[in-house]
């Protein structure tokens, strides 16, 4: 029935325009771009490739910890992804890193922020969440339900995003290990910070 179409634009701007919880969404795509053009995610990356730059396997490790604080301070996936692609595949490619490596490394970090909070699929999801099961426990009879906010999806959500954090780099090490070629270290000689330094 072509009348559904006519009804969608007003349902869409009408629902994102009087709904506290979706105007985090347009927010977090601005905070992704000025991330972007003020280069802070690229001087991050510097920084955490000057920390574990040495260390063999540091850069995707550097790629994976920038793609969390990314994805935590954004919430889009695509933008992670893209930041990183652009600044660090070149490098990890001039440094010798395996392809395949260095793409999985950030594409893995990449999707860090879908799960990552704060995250815009937790934030629509918990908004769709909350509205089908109060009309569920509508439904049966119970007229006032707790609802789901999107502050217990964030908290759930945080564990297993560290978790990942987590396996992502010991895969990384565990790589370089077996495969030592596949990712090589950066000489100490170059861009070299000790770790005091940061404190």
């Amino acid at each position: 029935d072509l009348s559904f179409f006519g009804a969608l634009p007003s349902r869409i701007y009408g629902n994102a325009m009087t709904n506290e919880i979706l105007i985090a969404v347009p927010l977090f795509v601005f905070m992704g771009v000025m991330l972007e053009k003020s280069k802070v995610a690229e001087e991050l990356l510097d920084t955490m490739g000057q920390l574990f730059g040495s260390v063999r396997g540091g850069l995707g490790i550097s790629v994976t910890i920038v793609g969390a604080l990314l994805a935590a301070s954004t919430g889009i996936v695509g933008a992670t992804v893209v930041t990183m692609g652009l600044l660090s595949l070149p490098t990890m490619l001039r440094r010798g890193y395996d392809p395949s490596l260095a793409c999985g490394s950030i594409c893995a970090a990449g999707t860090l922020g879908q799960i990552i909070p704060p995250s815009i699929v937790l934030v629509i999801l918990g908004d769709q969440i909350s509205n089908a099961y109060s009309d569920a426990q509508r439904a049966i009879g119970n007229w006032s339900p707790d609802p789901v906010s999107v502050g217990d999806l964030f908290a759930g959500a945080l564990i297993p995003g560290l978790m990942l954090v987590g396996m992502y780099i010991a895969y990384q090490m565990i790589v370089a290990i077996i495969r030592p070629e596949s990712s090589p270290p950066i000489p100490r000689d170059e861009n070299h910070i000790e770790p005091g330094a940061f404190l």
